[in-house]
């Protein structure tokens, strides 16, 4: 009865810290998560299929890459395939996580595996590097603390923005929006030079590829540019501990 008094209380503060370091995230994922609603029904989805993509993906910049690809009529083996290339992340990520949570419950681990997040990713490496001293459960209650503001949000604000998208007249054509939000999320992410290298390499390809059909194009040029990327910053990572 003791082991649990004092357990409980530690779980609770591990996973409240979490909350509060992933409260401000909202700010952006909100935004975000509106201007989908309103694109995907502008695209010919209605409010019930929209929030659905979001409930079963939570995943921004893949949704945005399935959606482009669908008012591009693309198959559906390009459109599945393309959404994974750009969450390959996630395996990097999770990778990262397995030595602070691999020891956690299967039914734990599936959960962390929905709710991981570039957010929540952030959040936890830097927290659990910080305090090695936390326990497998504080983990866990840590991780799921960063994502419970930001994953309900998503899930509103999607269901907002179909909501508003309904309502927006046909004459707005508001499908500029959307590669112009696809920039906005990645460009961000150019943050070394070995990203730079496969953000030219993604852009080269795709112009030379373009008259591919059912945007081919898009999937060869991602998959080429993760190439280039991963070969760089091998390279520079050597080069610079040489010097």
């Amino acid at each position: 009865m003791s082991a649990t008094t004092t357990k409980s209380p530690s779980l609770g503060e591990a996973f409240w810290r979490g909350c509060r370091h992933g409260a401000p995230f909202v700010l952006v994922v909100g935004p975000f998560a509106i201007l989908f609603g309103v694109l995907a029904t502008e695209a010919g989805l209605n409010v019930l299929e929209t929030l659905a993509f979001s409930v079963v993906v939570v995943a921004g910049a893949a949704q945005f890459t399935a959606l482009q690809l669908m008012t591009e009529e693309a198959p559906t083996l390009i459109v599945l395939a393309s959404a994974l290339a750009v969450n390959l992340r996630m395996a990097m990520y999770s990778a990262s996580l397995t030595p602070y949570l691999g020891a956690a419950p299967l039914w734990q681990r599936a959960l962390i595996a929905y709710i991981i997040l570039d957010q929540s990713y952030a959040c936890a490496s830097v927290e659990f590097e910080k305090k090695q001293d936390m326990t497998v459960p504080e983990r866990i209650a840590y991780f799921a603390g960063t994502s419970a503001p930001v994953v309900p949000s998503w899930y509103f604000c999607t269901y907002l923005g179909a909501g508003i998208g309904t309502r927006v007249p046909d004459s707005w054509a508001l499908d500029f929006a959307l590669p112009i939000t696809f920039l906005a999320l990645m460009a961000p992410m150019l943050r070394t030079r070995a990203h730079l290298i496969a953000a030219i390499v993604s852009v080269v390809v795709s112009l030379l590829a373009a008259g591919l059909p059912y945007s081919m194009g898009l999937l060869i040029a991602g998959v080429l540019a993760m190439m280039a990327g991963a070969r760089a910053e091998l390279y520079f990572d050597e080069k610079a501990r040489r010097t």
